[in-house]
Parts: C-alpha cells; structure tokens; sequence
C-alpha cells in the first residue's frame, strides 16, 4: 500500500486507525544521507509512519509497524523519528491514559530495537503540550477488582506499575530522546518530560505539577526523576507541594530545560536540527553516552568508572572510530562519515 502524503490521509487496518498528516520534506544531510522525518498519530496500535524525507521519495509504505520508503534506484537511510501524540479519542491534549492507549511502551520497545532509527523527537499535535490527568480515568483506576483490600491492593499496584512503565520505557530506550514542550506541561506532561534526554520548549510553555491539588501524590516518575533533573531540592519541593506553575524562562534558569524557543515552529525546526546531529554521530557512541550517562545518575563516580570501563574494553574496538578520527583529520564533518546500522 502506498501512500502521498502530501495530502491529509487516514487508513483503517484490523487493528489499527491510523492518520497521516503532511510534514515537511527534510534535505538531504551533508554526504547524501536522508534523514526522515518520522510522525505517529498515535490511535489505539501504534504505527511509525515515514514523511515524505525529499531526495526523490515520494511515498510512504505503511507494512505494520515497519516503516519503508519507496525510493526511485535506492533505499535512504532513515535516522530520525518524530512521534507526535493525540490521544485515542482524537483530543490533541493527552492524558495519562492516552499514553498508554497509544501504545507507548510497544513504540518505544520497537525503535529501541531498530536500526534505522538513531534519534527520536517527541512533541504533542494539539493546543497545548498535555492537559494532565482525566479524572473520569482515575475514577476508574481507584475502583480495582478483588474479593478483599489486599487483592484490590494487589491490582492497583499493578495498575500504577503499568503506568510508571510507560514512561520509564523513554529513559531505557537507547536512542536519545528530544522532547519539544509548547503551551501546558501539566501533571502526566513533567513526567513523561522528565524521562527524555533532552528537553526544549516554547516561550509560551508552563510546568505545572499538578497532582496534589487533586489529592495524590505524582507516582508515575516526576518525584522521582525531577529531583536529579532540576537539582534544587528545595524547588523541587516547592512545585510538588504547592502545585504552582513554572513558566518557560524559570524552567530555562533551572535546567528543566535546555533552550527556549519563541514559537512551536521554531523550536519543532531546532529540535529536528538537534536530532539530526545526534543521529549523524556514530550510533555506537552516541547510545553508549546515554546509557553510561544514566548509570552514573544513579551510581557512585567509582561504580560508575568501573562500568565505563567495562563497556569501553569492548565498545572501542569499533570501526566507528577510526572512521571518526579520519574524518576529524581530514577536517570532515561527522555527517559524511557512512556508519553501520546498529
């Protein structure tokens, strides 16, 4: 089945509903690699849908969730993925149960596993970034089945298990994760955020935790991982206890986020500039960073140069490295060395 996607489009399958929304067409990088611009709607089973990349590709083919491009003589080299997340009832503003409707822990298990894949993008399609908890969701998960406290006690801790899943599985992923935050950032938002790599936002953004203010404490990731993110304990508590929003400059000024942006265009063209750099590096390298980098989050610096070294007796016996250091003697950019798929 081929698809223009030049046009909006929709295609129904068995287990799926799937939109394509037309995305720009990305230049060729520096030494004839295509980067393609990956966007998911993501709509019950999720599908990784691959925007027209230019350098002749003039369609997407939709086989599952496999990706491919038809390409007049050759196959591009498709590096960057860009998922863009509606929920399931077709509201641009997610919620919590729209992450995992949408298959999230199943996306991001599949692009930490393809090779094609070198970086990812995320970002939200609507008015705002997130709108936090639905509470009529919440309603359903404080009702869990069990003939006694013990066994609802059992499938609740199951249930907010599978939560926490859903955004941990953007930390596991080996492929650096740029997320791009426009209008609210509320609730479910800090959390899924606070899993990614790198995170920009809109002049416009604000940050709010938004959960005790409906009566709980945040338990899918935001106390957890907002502590070692922001590096303030004290801010930190204030925004969790007293639920106040945090706008986009003090997010810059307190390294919640790395750059602000003046609109969404803007920051979504930077963001995919920066993605696009990553993915230019060697795959080897740049996956080995962001694991060595989360180890030592969570580890002394002597476990953690112990398990460097561990990594690298084996890691620097790669061909991505003579190929770098070619590269850097002969004033190359790192966008025209070829590296192998990993």
């Amino acid at each position: 089945m081929q698809l223009d996607v030049r046009d909006e489009c929709s295609v129904k399958g068995p287990d799926s509903y799937l939109e394509l929304q037309p995305g720009r067409t990305l230049p060729a990088a520096e030494g004839g690699h295509v980067v393609a611009h990956y966007q998911t709607r993501f709509i019950q089973i999720p599908e990784l849908v691959a925007v027209q990349p230019g350098c002749g590709a003039s369609h997407v083919i939709v086989r599952g969730s496999q990706p491919s491009l038809h390409h007049p003589g050759r196959q591009p080299t498709c590096r960057v993925c860009h998922t863009c997340g509606i929920s399931s009832s077709g509201e641009t503003e997610c919620h919590e149960q729209s992450f995992l409707e949408a298959g999230m822990v199943e996306l991001f298990n599949e692009l930490a596993v393809n090779p094609d894949c070198r970086a990812v993008v995320f970002s939200g399609a609507g008015e705002v970034f997130t709108a936090g908890i639905d509470l009529m969701d919440m309603v359903n998960v404080l009702q869990p089945e069990g003939e006694d406290t013990a066994r609802k006690c059992w499938q609740l801790r199951k249930k907010i298990g599978v939560y926490q899943e859903t955004f941990s599985v953007l930390e596991r992923c080996p492929k650096p994760v740029v997320v791009a935050v426009h209008g609210a950032c509320m609730g479910v938002g800090v959390d899924m955020i606070t899993a990614c790599d790198v995170r920009l936002c809109t002049q416009d953004a604000w940050f709010q935790v938004k959960e005790v203010d409906i009566g709980l404490a945040a338990d899918v990731g935001t106390l957890q991982r907002l502590p070692r993110v922001i590096g303030s304990r004290s801010l930190v508590n204030e925004l969790a206890l007293t639920a106040r929003k945090m706008y986009a400059d003090e997010a810059k000024s307190s390294g919640l986020v790395s750059r602000v942006f003046p609109d969404k265009e803007v920051m979504m063209a930077g963001a995919i500039a920066m993605a696009e750099e990553m993915a230019a590096r060697s795959p080897v390298a740049v996956q080995g960073t962001k694991i060595n980098l989360l180890y030592s989050r969570d580890h002394s610096v002597a476990e953690s140069l112990d398990y460097m070294a561990t990594w690298n007796m084996s890691m620097l016996q790669t061909d991505d490295l003579m190929k770098s250091a070619q590269a850097a003697m002969e004033k190359k950019s790192p966008k025209m060395v070829v590296f192998s798929k990993l």
